[in-house]
């Protein structure tokens, strides 16, 4: 008989170590592990939903060929010579961005967290600022990138706003499937961007997780 096995609400077993937050150098000394890096490109707008609603930033996401939402990037091969030189080589794969303007460098790390389950991995996540109109030539390009229609189903833009039913917006995409940490990489961005209060942020995950959805 196949014994019986509890998760918690993230999806891990409770026997299972669970993700941990580590600094670049610690993540860079670890044996054994994988290193997968995402950057969350973002904007700032002065425009508005039906003229009224402030949009205030793009954040760009991504439709993965999973049918998950993520960030661009993926895992570093062992041909690339640094953590950036991997990254960027998947944002140009999935992206078509091989201007300089795009590239991330070390200045744009955030964090970095240790994951045990399902396989031994560390993922590294960055945050670039771009000019609105960098952030329309990426949409308008990736559909010639070489990765687009295979891996990259579509970019999305966040909301972050939440509509006058207080469901539609923000607190309906977070409903949405992330793939792996994404999610909370997400409001880590938009906490340490200082774009939404936290109020407003517990407000949004209220009602994502009291929706029908």
């Amino acid at each position: 008989m196949m014994a019986h096995m509890s998760y918690s609400n993230q999806g891990f077993p409770d026997n299972r170590p669970r993700p941990r937050n580590v600094s670049r150098e610690e993540a860079l000394r670890l044996e054994g592990y994988k290193h997968a890096c995402h950057v969350l490109f973002h904007a700032p707008t002065s425009a508005k939903l039906f003229e009224r609603v402030p949009i205030r930033h793009v954040l760009l996401m991504m439709m993965r060929f999973d049918g998950r939402l993520g960030f661009p990037g993926g895992f570093v091969d062992v041909k690339d010579s640094s953590l950036e030189a991997g990254l960027n080589r998947e944002v140009e794969e999935e992206l078509g961005c091989s201007s300089s303007k795009f590239e991330v460098t070390e200045k744009d790390y955030r964090s970095a967290q240790v994951r045990e389950f399902p396989q031994k991995c560390v993922t590294h996540f960055y945050i670039k600022e771009l000019e609105l109109e960098d952030m329309d030539k990426i949409e308008s390009e990736c559909v010639n990138a070489k990765d687009h229609g295979i891996e990259v189903m579509g970019l999305v833009r966040v909301p972050l706003y939440t509509l006058r039913d207080g469901m539609g917006g923000l607190p309906a995409f977070l409903c949405n499937n992330f793939i792996g940490n994404s999610k909370s990489q997400l409001l880590y961005a938009i906490r340490s961007l200082h774009l939404l209060r936290e109020d407003q942020i517990q407000e949004a995950l209220r009602a994502c997780h009291g929706s029908q959805y």
